[in-house]
């Protein structure tokens, strides 16, 4: 999994360019760099102390993207983040604003709500704005932020993986960032 930070242009036109073996983005005039997901969701939630919700959907997140994208890169805000309870104010607040700014020149943000999340919320607006796809993962049908902010919304990690099976989320993913014609007609730099 790869997690470089994300920095630069933000809205520049793109068009996804899948070639069955990976997924890029076409930026006109630049090089072809991988699709950037962010793994976006509950961390500490409604909880009134200092403790966080478990964390293990991420990991099966990040391996249903690397099954179903190769070749994407994935950024989980937890991963180099793991002590982030512990932070002082000021790395907090840094952390904080950096991983929302990042929001804003992904490609695809999956948010996994199986209850409100603020700073979920954040993500996904920054996401939204900046012209990312949106996948929530959240049984808040009726939360508009989750209704009005996602392309696709799963009830559950059951639901979600049975769209990705079916090959759903690379369709809305196709569909929300550029015309289908172009998605095969480009060879990645050094793919044979």
């Amino acid at each position: 999994m790869l997690d470089r930070e994300l920095s630069g242009g933000g809205n520049a036109p793109h068009l996804p360019i899948i070639d069955n073996r990976r997924w890029f983005i076409n930026i006109p005039g630049y090089q072809f760099f991988p699709m950037r997901f962010f793994i976006a969701g509950i961390m500490q939630g409604s909880h009134a102390v200092n403790h966080m919700h478990d964390q293990d959907y991420r990991r099966r997140i990040a391996q249903l993207l690397e099954e179903h994208f190769p070749g994407v890169e994935i950024y989980d805000p937890l991963a180099k983040h793991k002590n982030s309870l512990d932070y002082d104010k000021l790395t907090g607040r840094e952390v904080f604003f950096r991983h929302n700014l990042m929001c804003r020149e992904v490609d695809v943000l999956i948010a996994f709500l199986p209850e409100a999340s603020m700073g979920t919320a954040i993500e996904m607006w920054e996401a939204h704005q900046h012209g990312a796809v949106i996948f929530s993962i959240s049984p808040m049908k009726h939360n508009w932020a989750v209704k009005f902010l996602s392309h696709g919304l799963y009830c559950n990690e059951a639901e979600f993986i049975a769209a990705l099976g079916r090959g759903e989320v690379a369709s809305k993913i196709k569909a929300a960032l550029g015309t289908e014609k172009k998605f095969s007609q480009h060879q990645p730099p050094g793919e044979v």
